[in-house]
C-alpha cells in the first residue's frame, strides 16, 4: 500500500500533468518529426532526420517551451478556469501558484541552456518564443482578435523553428502552414464562444464579449471559407501524395462544422465544435505519412537490416 505522502506526491504529479497538458505534447513532438521527414526536409533520409541530434534538441526544447507556456497560461487563467473548466481547475489547484512559477522559471532557464549547444540563433529564437508566450498569457489574450492571432502564431512557431534549421522554403510548406494556422485561429475563436462566462467575469475583451455571438460566428464562417484557398493549392497545385484524401475529408468535416456553428447556442455545442476542430488537426498530423507511405516501408526495411546486422554480430 502507498503511504499518504506517496499518494499526495502522485496526485500532484497528475495535477502537473494536467497543467502542462502532457497529452498534447506528444502529438506536437510527432507532428514536428513527421513534418521534418515529409514536408520540411523531404530530400533527406528519414533515419538521418530521426537520429539528428540538433533536431532532437530543437524538438525537445520546443516541447518544454510549450509546456512552460501552459504553466504560465494556467497561472494567469486560474480564476477564469474556475468558471469555464471547474473540474480541471480543481485538479490544477493541487499544485500551488508559487510552485507553478518556480517550475516555469526553472524550465525556461533549462531550455535556454539546452539550445545554447545548438547556436546563438537558437538561443535568440527560443528566448523570443518564451517571451511571446508570457506576453500573450499576461496581456494579449485579453484583447479581441490580437489574442487569437497571437495564439495561432505561437502554435505554429515550433514548426518555423525546424524550417529555419533546414532552410528549405518550399511554397508547399507555406500552404500547409496557412491551412494549419486558419484551423487553429478558428479553434481559438470557438474557445472564446465556449468560455464567454469566464471571460465576462474576468473582463477579457474577446469578440463575443465586446460585440456579440453573431459577430464571432460571422468571423469564424469567413475563416472557414478561407481554408478553401490553401486546400485548393495543396490538392490541385502541389503534390501531396495520398494526403489529398485527408484534405477532401477535412472539407466535408468543415462543411458540417459550418452548418453546426450557426445552430450552436450553448457551451456544450461549442465544446463539440472545439473537439471536431481538434480532431481535424490531430488527424492531419497522422495523415502526413500519406504524402509518401513508402518512406515508412523503406525505413522499416533499413531498421530490420540494422537489427539483423547487430544481432548477428553479437551471436
Amino acid at each position: 500500500m502507498l503511504s499518504r505522502k506517496s499518494k499526495l506526491f502522485l496526485t500532484k504529479i497528475f495535477s502537473f500533468f494536467s497543467v502542462v497538458r502532457g497529452y498534447n505534447i506528444w502529438v506536437i513532438v510527432l507532428a514536428q518529426y513527421l513534418s521534418a521527414i515529409f514536408i520540411l526536409a523531404p530530400e533527406r533520409r528519414a533515419l538521418d532526420i530521426l537520429f539528428d541530434w540538433n533536431l532532437f534538441l530543437i524538438v525537445f526544447a520546443s516541447s518544454l517551451t510549450i509546456a512552460s507556456g501552459y504553466i504560465i497560461n494556467n497561472f494567469y487563467d486560474a480564476k477564469k478556469d474556475l468558471i469555464n473548466r471547474p473540474r480541471k481547475a480543481m485538479i490544477d489547484r493541487l499544485v500551488s501558484q508559487s510552485t507553478k512559477l518556480k517550475v516555469y522559471f526553472a524550465v525556461n532557464f533549462f531550455i535556454v541552456t539546452l539550445v545554447s549547444f545548438i547556436s546563438w540563433k537558437a538561443v535568440l529564437f527560443f528566448s523570443s518564443y518564451i517571451f511571446l508566450i508570457w506576453y500573450y498569457s499576461h496581456k494579449l489574450k485579453k484583447y479581441p482578435m490580437i489574442g487569437n492571432l497571437t495564439a495561432a502564431v505561437l502554435a505554429i512557431l515550433p514548426f518555423f523553428g525546424i524550417l529555419m534549421y533546414y532552410k528549405n522554403f518550399y511554397h508547399v510548406i507555406f500552404a500547409h502552414a496557412t491551412f494549419l494556422f486558419l484551423l487553429i485561429l478558428i479553434r481559438e475563436l470557438i474557445k472564446d464562444l465556449e468560455n464567454i462566462e469566464g471571460d465576462l467575469v474576468n473582463e477579457y475583451k474577446t469578440i463575443p464579449v465586446l460585440f456579440n455571438e453573431k459577430t464571432a460566428k460571422t468571423i469564424i464562417s469567413i475563416l472557414t471559407i478561407a481554408t478553401l484557398i490553401p486546400v485548393y493549392f495543396l490538392i490541385d497545385i502541389y503534390d501531396v501524395g495520398y494526403m489529398d484524401i485527408y484534405f477532401y475529408f477535412s472539407l466535408l468535416l468543415l462543411l458540417y462544422f459550418f452548418i453546426q456553428l450557426w445552430k450552436s447556442k450553448q457551451k456544450s455545442d461549442f465544446l463539440k465544435l472545439h473537439f471536431l476542430l481538434k480532431f481535424i488537426i490531430v488527424a492531419g498530423v497522422f495523415c502526413i505519412i500519406l504524402i509518401d507511405p513508402s518512406v515508412l516501408l523503406h525505413g522499416q526495411k533499413l531498421l530490420s537490416q540494422h537489427y539483423n546486422y547487430f544481432a548477428t554480430a553479437f551471436i
